[in-house]
């Protein structure tokens, strides 16, 4: 009778508690069938019109349309995107508020002693919205036809060259410096504020040459208002088929790739981080944004949220390797 007992204990017991999984299971699945009911700020942390603003309105339009709710972009620039990454932090962890950040956001960490957010405890990594390679500009009034005649210039001249960014550890900078320490010579580093106040001094030729994500410049070069020397992937980029890589140009180790993704705040309920991923790589296959997205040359890198999260970590901590050699200190 005792041993009777036990097991009708045993099977109440495991009755309940089977019980409470399954209302869990339940209440997590209510929560991500649940969201979103209202309308989602999406922050971007830089100015209008760079090519992590262009990407995230072609995806998160479609992804509004899918989850039947606005997706409202807000952006917010400020000390090189840590307003905008401070304020997507300190959102409440509910799925209402998501940051669309890039590689950029690897290198803050290397940039500042103190950040007002905790790089790799505070956002939750959903989901990669592709890459672009970034391809070196210059005016076509210089005298430069390949990348070969703009470095040879270079060494010739230590220092006379100069260059553009959009700040201090921007895409736009992390390139350009792994391709000059990779090409072994000195220039003049000149931070703006974004990409066009770059492109309009590269233009008038006061800038020498700008490395960028693909989007920004893409209809300039196309329009053949400035001329693209080289792009800073493995491969040619598909949106530039006739420009060569530099590697092809004889720098092995100048390739430098710029990614952007979606995040969410820590503690977001991991229901609502994998719908946010199921709808944005739902969004990522309609042909329509896949044709839009190649018109801004853009390309795809699928991840789950755990493969993009490492790739992210790995990232900030080879950025702090690229920031160190080119002798930026954290201030």
């Amino acid at each position: 009778m005792v041993y009777a007992s036990l097991s009708l204990r045993h099977r109440a017991a495991a009755f309940v508690f089977g019980g409470a999984i399954l209302s869990a299971v339940a209440t997590h699945q209510a929560h991500a069938q649940a969201w979103p009911s209202r309308t989602v700020s999406a922050i971007v942390p830089f100015a209008a019109g760079n090519a992590n603003d262009i990407v995230a309105r072609i995806v998160l339009d479609q992804v509004s349309k899918q989850v039947g709710q606005p997706i409202v972009l807000e952006n917010r620039p400020g000390a090189g995107g840590i307003t905008g990454v401070a304020a997507a932090a300190r959102a409440t962890p509910d799925g209402y508020t998501m940051l669309v950040h890039s590689s950029s956001f690897s290198a803050s960490y290397s940039l500042h002693k103190q950040l007002p957010y905790d790089t790799f405890k505070d956002f939750a990594a959903v989901v990669p919205l592709g890459f672009q390679p970034t391809v070196l500009v210059v005016a076509t009034s210089k005298p430069w036809k390949t990348l070969g005649e703009l470095v040879a210039e270079a060494k010739a001249k230590p220092g006379a060259l100069n260059f553009a960014s959009a700040g201090a550890g921007a895409a736009s900078h992390l390139a350009a410096e792994r391709f000059r320490i990779a090409a072994g010579f000195q220039a003049v580093h000149v931070p703006f504020k974004g990409p066009v106040e770059a492109l309009t001094e590269v233009m008038t030729g006061r800038i020498d040459f700008y490395f960028l994500p693909v989007a920004p410049a893409l209809n300039l070069i196309n329009d053949g208002k400035i001329r693209a020397l080289a792009v800073s992937t493995s491969k040619r980029a598909a949106a530039l088929p006739n420009v060569p890589t530099t590697a092809e140009a004889g720098l092995k180790d100048a390739a430098y790739v710029f990614w952007n993704g979606l995040f969410l705040p820590a503690k977001t309920p991991a229901e609502i981080v994998g719908r946010l991923h199921a709808e944005t790589t739902k969004a990522l296959s309609v042909a329509s944004v896949k044709e839009r997205l190649a018109k801004v040359g853009q390309e795809p890198l699928s991840m789950t949220p755990a493969e993009f999260e490492a790739y992210f970590h790995a990232d900030v901590r080879d950025t702090a390797k690229l920031m160190a050699l080119a002798g930026h200190k954290p201030e």
